[in-house]
């Protein structure tokens, strides 16, 4: 076979029509220029986005929430201008793939709900921004930090370093608790419980020594000291903190503890475990038999 004869059987395969809408013809050629089409901008896309992260934005001090956003909306509207510039240079009319998605929709669409639904929900999280990345959030019982939003869904990392895919519409459907949402601040509560014995002006000054001496509590606002209440076999105390940023909880929670029990041992101040006296008495005379009596 001649290479003639080789160009006109590709140029054959090429033209092949797969199927027309309405009056264009869809061939093997023009789905490969979409598809060829689709993924530069794809990769344009991305590109974009992390240029925007990487330079622009940091030049411009703007916050990694707020940069975020504007990167993926950067990507999705560079993705969605592709997509009509595909479907115009392979010859598609737009009003015409309209009725035929119209159709289809009818029938996939039922079967398309939950992926449609996170996709709606994407975009109003990164519009309407109730979360947003590196913000600490609880969903379902799952606690982590937010590092990635995309279409479908948003990527959590636990505090134990483990990536949740969690779906979009579970932020905006279900309680979500936002740590983060504007203020990072946290107060951190601390409970303690001391001996009826103890000094309780001693048992203060214990406990503002060891807000004090902690780097990472806040000293406005000042730590306070209660006595909420008189347990059964304690005064319960609490140390009431502030931290700048509540990803530290775990941290300064661990650290004021165990700066409690050094102190209060330091102190010779007393943490009482509950203790129970078990007292039996018998309002009935019980017969007691003695041996060898008969």
């Amino acid at each position: 076979m001649s290479w003639p004869e080789i160009a006109e059987y590709f140029s054959s395969i090429l033209n092949y029509v797969l199927f027309q809408i309405k009056d264009t013809p869809v061939t093997v050629a023009s789905v490969f220029i979409f598809i060829l089409f689709i993924t530069v901008f794809i990769f344009l896309g991305i590109l974009a986005r992390r240029t925007l992260n990487q330079r622009v934005l940091k030049r411009f001090k703007i916050d990694e929430a707020t940069g975020y956003t504007l990167s993926r909306i950067t990507q999705y509207f560079i993705f969605a201008v592709g997509v009509l510039i595909a479907f115009q240079f392979v010859g598609i009319d737009l009003s015409g793939l309209a009725v035929v998605f119209g159709l289809l929709s009818v029938g996939i669409g039922f079967g398309l709900q939950n992926v449609t639904s996170n996709f709606i929900s994407g975009l109003i999280i990164l519009f309407e921004r109730p979360i947003s990345v590196g913000d600490r959030v609880e969903v379902s019982n799952i606690q982590g930090d937010v590092t990635e939003i995309n279409i479908r869904s948003t990527m959590v990392r636990t505090v134990n370093n483990v990536s949740i895919i969690v779906p979009n519409s579970a932020f905006i459907e279900k309680d979500v608790i936002n740590y983060s949402h504007g203020d990072p601040m946290y107060r951190l509560d601390v409970n303690v419980g001391v001996s009826y014995g103890s000094n309780l002006e001693t048992v203060l000054k214990a406990l503002k020594e060891v807000a004090d001496e902690n780097e990472l509590v806040l000293k406005n606002p000042e730590a306070e000291y209660h006595l909420l209440d008189f347990g059964d076999s304690s005064w319960n105390m609490q140390l009431r903190t502030w931290i700048a940023d509540v990803k530290h909880y775990p941290r300064v929670r661990n650290e004021l503890n165990q700066a409690i029990v050094h102190k209060f041992r330091a102190y010779d101040i007393v943490i009482p475990f509950p203790q129970r006296d078990l007292h039996v008495r018998s309002s009935v005379e019980v017969p007691i038999e003695q041996k060898g009596k008969e």
